[in-house]
C-alpha cells in the first residue's frame, strides 16, 4: 500500500521481482504518467488502485489503457487529468487511438522511465517537437528555465537589450540553434554562451551592437554559422573574433565598418563564406591588407566595395592596386583605441566603477577626467595617495573596505568633489585637517566606524555641507564633543541618528537632541578612547620597543635588537624561546608566517606539537571494553572474563596457570569465573577442603576412624574384624553356629542376627542367600541382556534404575511388528515406538538422567497407550497408538543394547551407523512389579559386570571397552602388559641395531642405518645404484618413481625439490558442505561452508594454529523436509602460537 504519498515518478524497475503482489495501491499521489513495462514482473497481480492521481494520457500512457482492457484489476476508477479532451473519463474505457501527443509532449515525457520529466513549455512561448518559439513577446531578458530537449531556440522580435551571464545555455546540451535577430541588443556579457558548444548557428540579425569582441562569444565552440548583418559595427580587429575557430559562415552585411585590423580572419581557419556588403569601407592604407587577402583566399565574400576616397567609389577591394591604397596624414584607423580604463573597472563616460575587485590599491589607468569613482567593497587600509591627481571628481566612493586612519590635506585637491562616502570603515580618529579643502562637499558618510572623538574646527572648510552620516559610532560625548553636538543642532546636518557610547550617563543619547549642557568633562577618559587619536598612549609595542605616531599607519614601533613585527613581538630567531611543545623539534622556516615550524614526536600534531589527537576515535577494542587514549596508541581496559590487546580473548581461567580448582577436580568456565566439579571426599569453592568422612562414622566395638579420600577406615581393636569391627572375637560355643550349615551366594558374608543366620550380599546381589544378580555394569560396546519374552503381557509394567555419565545408548528393546525401543538421546530418556516406520512415534523427558547418579525410568502400556516416567515426574505419553501394540509376541526384550545381527536403521545413531551401546549400571529391573535376576539368563554378551564398579582390573592403566570383547587396559608410560603390571625397561637395552643407532619408538625401537647399510636391523648392505644416493631430501624422505627417478617426499609444512623451503604460516580457504545427524534424519547445509585450515610452518617451536574464531548462524536443510539454523563456529585468522 503506497497510497496517499507524495510519488511523482516510478522507474520502470521499481517492482522488480515482485512476482507473488497481489494488490498495488497507487492510489492518491502525484504520478503524471507510468512507463510501459513496469508491471510486467507482477505476474500473481489482481487488484490495481490508480485513481487520485493527475495522469496525462498522452501516447506515452496508451499501453496502460490496453494493459487495463486486457486485465481488468483497476477497481478505483484512475481518470485523465490532462489533456482537456480527455479529462475526467476514465483511462480503462479510452480507447487506445484517443492517446496521442501534440506539440512537444512526445519529447517531455520520453524518458519517464528513467525518472526524467522535461520542464514544460515557457510561458509566452510555443513549443513544437523540439521548437521553442518565443519570438515577438516583448521579451527584455532571456527565459530562464527551458526544455531540456530544446535544438532551435527563437528569441527574434523582442525587447532584449542585453545578454546577461545567466548559465541559460549550461542547461540545453541539445540546443544547435540560436535566433536573436530583431532586438535591441547592445551589448553581450562575457560567459553568456557557457555551455552552447553544440550551437551551430547564431543569429544577431538587427540589433545595435557596436563592438564585438572574442569574450562574447566564449563557449560557441561548435559554432559554424554567425550572422551579425544590420547592426552598428564599426570596427572589427584581432580579438574580434577569436576563439571561433569551427565558423564556416559569417555575415557583417549593413554596418559602419570603414576598416578592418590586419589579421582580424586569422583565427576564422574554418571559414568559407564572408559577407561584407553594405559597409562603408575607407579604402585608405590601412585596408590595404584586405584586398589581398581576398584575392588569396578563395571565400566567398560578395566582393565589397570601396566607399572612400571619392575616386575607389564603387571599386571592389580586391580589384584595388595596392599603391592605390593611400593615406594623406589625417586618415585615422577607426579601430584606434578608445579610452583607457583598468581591467578590473568598468568605465562608462566619466564614471568609473571598481566595486568589489578585492583591490589592495588604487589600479592603474583610470581616466584623468572621471567624474566618479566607485571603490566601495575592496581590501583598502587608506585613502590612496593618488586620488588627488583627479581634480575632476565629484563623487567618491570608499565605503566597505579596511580604511584606519585619515591623514590631513587628503582631499585638498578635490575642489569639486560633492559627495565622500567613508561608511563601514575601521576609522578610529579624525585629524582636525583631514577634511581641508573640501568647499564644494555637500554630502559626508562616515556610518559605522569606531570615531569616538572629532576634534574641533574638523568641519570648518565644509561650508557646503548639507548631509552628515555619523551613526554607528561609539562617540564619547563629553566636553570635548559639546562643539559638534551645537553645530549639527545649527543646520540641521546630521538627521538625528549618531547616538553617545559614553560616558555612562550619556550612552544611547542622541547627539542631535541632546542639550548641549550635557556634554560634560566630570571623569577621566578611558585610555582605550585617548589613544585612538593617540594610539601611543596604550603602549602598543612590546619588549621594550619604542612607539611614533604615525598618519598613515596609525602607529610604529622602534624594536630593540632581537625582536621584529609591528608591534616587536615577533623575536628574530623563534626558535630562541623554544615554542614547541611536548618535545617537538623547532626549526627556522622563513616561508612560515611565524618564521619557524615545528617537527613534532610521534602521537603530537599542531603547529606548536599542542595536540594529542584522540586516537580513540578509530578503535578495535571488543566486547564492551573501555578505550584510554595514549600518545599514538590507545589501551583496552577488558571487562571481566576477557583479556588480550584488543579484548577480544576470552579468560579461560581453566587453563593450568590460572585454574584454581584444587585436588585434581574438574574445572568448568562459566560466563562470569568458573565453577569446580569436585571428586568424591573433596568439597568447598575450589574442592580445597578434604572432608573429614569421619565425621558420623559408624566404626564399632572402639575402633579407630582413619579418614581417606571419599571414605574412612576402621582400625579394629584386637580380635574384632568386619567393615565396622562389627563382628565380635570368635566365641567358644558349646552348640553349633547357625551360619555353619548356611550357605550364602556370589561371596556374601553369613551373619547371626537375633539367632538367626543372614546373608551380607556384596554390591549388585540380592535374595535371601544373595543368589539374584539385579545390578550389571555395561562396559563393552556391543553388551546387552536378553530376557525371555515370555514374562511381558500385553497390559504391562517395567520399571528399572539407571546411573551413566553418557549421552546416548539403548536402555531397552522389543522387537515385535512395531517394535518399541526405549534409549538414551542427548542426556533425556527417548521412548520410540514403531521404529521399522519412518519417522516413529517418539517421546522424550524434560529430565536428564547422565549426571552418573542413579534415576529410575518406568514404561507403562495400558489400553493401548504408552507412557514414559523418568524420576516420579509427570508421565509423557504417546497417546492413543494407531494400531493394536504386539509386544506380546514372542520376541526377546534386550536391556543395555541389542545383538549386532539385528540391524536397526532407526536406531543406528553412531559414526559408523551402528546403535549406541550403553555404558553404565542398571539395577533393580522389575517387569510387572517381579524382580529380574541377571545371573542365570540364556543370552548374555561379553561386557556385562556384575554389581555397579568401575573396572579396576588395570594395576597401572584405564580400563577402555572395545567392539567385542569387553575391556582392554591403556598402560600408563612406563608399564606394559595386559593388565598393565609389568615395569617397561629401556626398549633399546640388547638391541639388534647391527651397523645403525637404536631409536626408541613407543615401547619398541627402530634402527637408525648408516649410509651404505639397510634392512630392520641394518644388516644389509644397500645397493650401490640406489638413486637416492645422489638426492639430498633436507626436510623430508627419499622415494623412487614408478620410473625409477628419485624425488623428495617432504615433511609437514616443507616443500620444494630437495624440502629446503619452509611453507610460511598461513590459512587456506577450503569450502565444504557441512553435515549432522538430527534426531533420525539426515541434515546438512543449504551452501557450502567456508572453513580456513591453517598450513604452513613457524619458527621458535611454535606451530601454525587458528588464532580468531567467529560463530555465525547457517541453514540447513533435512531429507525428511525439515529445516533449522544452527550456529557454527569457524576460524577466520591463523598465525603462529604455543603449539597445543
Amino acid at each position: 500500500l503506497l497510497n496517499a504519498n507524495k510519488i511523482n515518478c516510478l522507474r520502470v524497475n521499481t517492482f522488480q521481482g515482485l512476482h507473488n503482489l497481489k494488490l498495488l495501491s497507487l492510489y492518491d499521489n502525484k504520478l503524471q504518467t507510468i512507463s510501459k513495462g513496469l508491471f510486467a514482473p507482477l505476474r500473481s497481480i489482481q487488484t490495481l488502485h490508480l485513481a487520485q492521481n493527475p495522469f496525462v494520457c498522452d501516447c506515452h500512457l496508451k499501453w496502460l489503457a490496453d494493459y487495463l482492457q486486457d486485465n481488468p484489476i483497476e477497481t478505483s476508477g484512475a481518470r485523465c487529468s490532462n489533456p482537456r479532451r480527455l479529462a475526467n473519463k476514465r483511462i480503462s474505457q479510452i480507447k487506445s487511438k484517443k492517446f496521442r501527443c501534440s506539440g512537444s509532449e512526445d519529447y517531455r515525457s520520453k524518458f519517464t522511465g528513467k525518472c526524467f520529466m522535461d520542464l514544460v513549455c515557457p510561458e509566452k512561448c510555443r513549443c513544437e517537437g523540439t521548437i521553442v518559439d518565443c519570438s515577438n513577446q516583448k521579451l527584455t531578458r532571456l527565459p530562464s528555465h527551458l526544455p531540456e530537449y530544446t535544438t532551435d531556440l527563437r528569441l527574434n522580435d523582442n525587447d532584449i537589450s542585453v545578454l546577461e551571464a545567466i548559465g541559460l545555455f549550461k542547461k540545453l546540451p541539445n540546443l544547435r540553434k540560436i535566433n536573436l535577430s530583431n532586438n535591441k541588443i547592445k551589448e553581450i556579457r562575457e560567459g553568456a554562451f557557457d555551455g552552447a558548444s553544440a550551437v551551430q548557428e547564431l543569429i544577431l540579425t538587427e540589433n545595435q551592437l557596436e563592438s564585438v569582441h572574442g569574450r562574447m562569444f566564449r563557449g560557441l565552440t561548435g559554432l559554424k554559422t554567425l550572422m551579425l548583418r544590420s547592426n552598428s559595427i564599426s570596427c572589427i580587429n584581432n580579438d574580434t573574433f577569436a576563439g571561433l575557430s569551427s565558423v564556416r559562415l559569417l555575415s557583417l552585411y549593413d554596418n559602419h565598418i570603414s576598416t578592418i585590423t590586419p589579421g582580424a580572419f586569422s583565427t576564422l581557419v574554418s571559414l568559407s563564406t564572408i559577407n561584407l556588403l553594405a559597409n562603408s569601407f575607407n579604402c585608405n592604407c590601412h585596408l590595404a591588407w584586405l584586398g589581398k587577402w581576398l584575392r588569396k583566399k578563395r571565400i566567398v565574400s560578395g566582393n565589397p566595395r570601396c566607399l572612400k576616397p571619392f575616386f575607389l567609389k564603387d571599386i571592389p577591394i580586391q580589384d584595388v592596386d595596392v599603391q592605390d591604397f593611400t593615406c594623406d596624414g589625417n586618415d585615422e584607423s577607426s579601430c584606434l583605441l578608445s579610452p583607457p580604463c583598468p581591467s578590473q573597472c568598468t568605465c562608462v563616460d566619466s564614471v568609473v566603477r571598481c566595486s568589489n575587485k578585492g583591490l589592495r590599491i588604487l589600479p592603474k589607468g583610470i581616466p584623468k577626467d572621471v567624474t566618479e569613482l566607485y571603490l566601495e567593497g575592496n581590501h583598502l587600509t587608506a585613502v590612496p595617495k593618488g586620488l588627488s591627481t583627479f581634480r575632476h571628481l565629484t563623487l567618491i566612493d570608499l565605503s566597505n573596505n579596511s580604511i584606519s586612519v585619515l591623514a590631513n590635506y587628503t582631499f585638498s585637491n578635490m575642489t569639486q568633489l560633492s559627495t565622500l562616502i567613508l561608511s563601514y570603515n575601521r576609522l578610529r580618529c579624525i585629524p582636525v585637517h583631514a577634511f581641508n579643502g573640501l568647499r564644494s562637499l555637500r554630502v559626508l558618510t562616515l556610518h559605522g566606524n569606531d570615531i569616538s572623538s572629532v576634534p574641533e574646527g574638523s568641519f570648518n572648510d565644509l561650508v557646503s555641507l548639507s548631509h552628515l552620516a555619523l551613526g554607528t559610532n561609539p562617540l564619547h560625548c563629553d566636553c570635548n564633543l559639546r562643539w559638534l553636538s551645537e553645530w549639527v543642532k545649527a543646520g540641521y546636518k546630521e538627521p538625528g541618528i549618531a547616538r553617545c557610547g559614553g560616558p555612562d550617563a550619556m550612552v544611547d543619547r542622541l547627539l542631535l537632541t541632546t542639550p548641549t549642557h550635557h556634554f560634560q568633562c566630570k571623569e577621566p577618559v578611558d585610555i582605550s578612547v585617548v589613544s585612538k587619536c593617540n594610539p601611543c598612549l596604550s603602549n602598543p609595542c612590546k619588549n621594550n620597543g619604542t612607539c611614533n605616531n604615525d598618519p598613515v599607519e596609525f602607529y610604529q614601533c622602534t624594536c630593540p635588537f632581537g625582536f621584529k613585527g609591528r608591534d616587536c613581538s615577533v623575536p628574530i630567531n623563534s626558535c630562541i624561546q623554544n615554542p614547541c611543545q611536548n618535545g617537538g623539534t623547532c626549526h627556522l622556516t622563513e616561508a612560515n608566517k611565524d618564521g619557524f615550524s615545528c617537527s613534532c614526536l610521534l602521537g603530537y600534531e599542531g603547529e606548536r606539537c599542542e595536540i594529542n589527537p584522540d586516537d580513540c576515535e578509530d578503535n578495535d577494542c571488543e566486547n564492551n571494553s573501555t578505550c584510554v587514549d595514549g600518545i599514538n596508541n590507545y589501551v583496552c581496559l577488558c571487562p571481566p572474563n576477557y583479556t588480550g590487546e584488543l579484548c577480544d580473548e576470552v579468560i579461560n581461567h581453566c587453563v593450568p596457570d590460572l585454574n584454581p580448582c584444587q585436588h585434581e577436580s574438574k574445572c568448568l568456565p562459566l560466563d562470569k569465573g568458573t565453577r569446580c566439579e569436585c571428586l568424591p571426599g573433596y568439597s568447598g569453592k575450589h574442592c580445597e577442603i578434604d572432608d573429614d568422612d569421619c565425621v558420623g562414622h559408624k566404626c564399632r566395638h572402639g575402633a579407630v576412624c582413619v579418614d581417606a579420600v571419599n571414605g574412612y577406615t576402621c582400625v579394629c581393636p584386637q580380635g574384632f574384624s568386619g567393615l565396622f569391627c562389627e563382628t565380635p572375637p570368635p566365641m567358644v560355643l558349646l552348640q553349633t553356629s547357625p551360619c555353619d550349615n548356611y550357605e550364602c551366594q556370589n561371596g556374601a558374608q553369613c551373619i547371626v542376627a537375633h539367632s538367626e543366620p543372614v546373608c551380607r550380599c556384596l554390591a549388585g546381589f540380592a535374595g535371601q542367600k544373595c543368589e539374584k544378580l539385579i545390578t550389571v555394569n555395561f562396559v563393552g560396546k556391543d553388551s546387552y541382556v536378553e530376557l525371555p519374552s515370555a514374562k511381558i503381557r500385553p497390559q504391562a509394567n517395567i520399571s528399572l534404575q539407571v546411573a551413566t555419565d553418557k549421552d546416548n545408548g539403548i536402555l531397552l528393546y522389543k522387537g515385535d511388528n512395531d517394535p518399541l525401543a526405549l534409549e538414551l538421546y542427548q542426556g533425556h530418556v527417548r521412548l520410540i515406538y514403531d521404529t521399522l516406520n519412518s519417522p516413529p512415534t517418539t517421546v522424550y523427558s524434560v529430565e536428564t538422567v547422565n549426571d552418573g547418579q542413579f534415576h529410575s525410568v518406568e514404561l507403562v502400556m495400558l489400553n493401548q497407550t504408552l507412557n514414559l516416567v523418568v524420576d516420579k515426574g509427570t508421565p509423557k505419553s504417546l497417546g492413543k497408538l494407531q494400531k493394536q501394540s504386539s509386544v506380546s509376541l514372542n520376541t526377546p526384550l534386550y536391556i543395555g543394547g541389542i545383538p549386532t545381527s539385528t540391524g536397526l536403521s532407526s536406531l543406528r545413531q553412531g559414526a559408523d551407523k551402528t546403535p549406541n551401546g550403553f555404558h553404565g549400571c542398571i539395577h533393580d529391573v522389575r517387569i510387572n512389579n517381579e524382580l529380574q535376576d541377571f545371573k542365570d539368563l540364556p543370552q548374555q554378551s561379553l561386557g556385562v559386570l556384575p554389581g555397579c564398579k568401575s573396572c579396576n582390573i588395570c594395576k597401572h592403566g584405564i580400563c577402555r571397552s572395545l567392539e567385542k570383547t569387553s575391556v582392554i587396559c591403556e598402560c600408563h608410560p612406563g608399564w606394559m602388559g595386559p593388565l598393565c603390571d609389568q615395569e617397561m625397561g629401556d626398549p633399546c637395552l640388547n638391541h639388534k641395531c647391527l651397523h645403525g643407532k637404536c631409536m626408541v619408538a613407543n615401547v619398541a625401537y627402530t634402527c637408525k642405518c648408516m649410509e651404505g647399510y639397510t634392512g630392520t636391523y641394518c644388516d644389509k648392505k644397500s645397493n650401490s645404484s640406489n638413486p637416492c644416493r645422489i638426492l639430498k631430501c633436507n626436510h623430508g624422505q627419499c622415494k623412487i618413481s614408478e620410473h625409477g627417478e628419485p624425488y623428495c617426499e617432504c615433511d609437514p609444512n616443507y616443500s620444494g625439490e630437495h624440502c629446503d623451503r619452509e611453507n610460511l604460516c598461513q590459512g587456506e580457504i577450503i569450502r565444504e558442505v557441512v553435515r549432522k545427524q538430527q534426531g533420525y534424519t539426515s541434515c546438512a547445509t543449504a551452501s557450502k561452508v567456508p572453513r580456513l585450515e591453517c598450513r604452513g610452518g613457524c619458527s621458535n617451536g611454535q606451530c601454525c594454529v587458528p588464532l580468531r574464531s567467529k560463530r555465525r548462524k547457517y541453514f540447513f536443510q533435512c531429507v525428511d523436509g525439515s529445516t533449522f539454523t544452527e550456529e557454527l563456529e569457524r576460524h577466520v585468522e591463523c598465525g603462529c602460537s604455543k603449539c597445543l
